[in-house]
């Protein structure tokens, strides 16, 4: 028993891969793509991935949207979940990034659920708020974008979530720094601000997940 997380060790940390992750081999292919990249680190774990899979499937996703997409692995995890009929938004700048992205999803049969929005995400998010059809009507929303944005990503993405829908901001524990007062990054300082922010806002229920480097959620009251 244990009052507070454990710390995984190197070998507590395989052995969560090895016996408890269901992983989709276009998904094991791409993690190996991606970590030779020089952004390769940018990926989330695939225990984060496989947690967001089943927190959609929880909430019954049919409709979700990310901003952040790089190589593609969140994205494949959110759209496996999604329904047949389901509809996924990918923004991100990077068509470099993206291209990698749409082999995989075509790899992993998830190609035609998913709508790639290429441009700054806020621009994006800004389109689809535009929209009065768009709004409120998505269940699921994962932001891992530039930290800075975080807040004006969250702002969008409440308003493009149902009531019940639940939006997941990846690093907020920025490896650590947002315990360390001196850290003083403009990220490290957005991060804290947002973790800040959301624990008390009134309009959702949150929790921070210690997995991967920090999962901020939120579910839309």
């Amino acid at each position: 028993m244990s009052t507070r997380t454990l710390q995984l060790s190197d070998a507590l940390h395989e052995y969560l891969l090895r016996e408890t992750i269901d992983e989709h081999p276009a998904l094991r292919e791409l993690r190996a793509e991606t970590a030779q990249l020089e952004r390769g680190e940018m990926q989330i774990a695939p225990e984060q991935g496989q947690f967001m899979r089943l927190l959609c499937e929880l909430i019954g996703a049919r409709r979700a949207v990310e901003v952040g997409t790089f190589t593609g692995y969140s994205s494949i995890c959110v759209a496996l979940a999604l329904p047949a009929d389901g509809r996924m938004i990918c923004c991100d700048v990077s068509r470099e990034w993206t291209d990698i992205a749409r082999r995989y999803w075509d790899r992993a049969g998830v190609a035609g659920k998913i709508e790639l929005r290429l441009g700054p995400g806020l621009e994006s998010l800004d389109a689809l708020c535009a929209d009065a059809a768009m709004l409120e009507t998505f269940d699921f929303a994962f932001i891992d974008a530039d930290k800075t944005g975080s807040d004006a990503y969250y702002e969008r993405m409440l308003r493009l979530l149902r009531p019940g829908g639940v939006v997941a901001l990846d690093n907020a524990l920025r490896d650590g720094r947002v315990a360390d007062p001196a850290a003083v990054d403009r990220d490290t300082v957005a991060m804290r601000a947002m973790n800040r922010k959301v624990a008390h806002d009134a309009r959702v229920s949150a929790c921070l997940v210690p997995i991967g480097d920090g999962l901020l959620l939120a579910r839309k009251r």
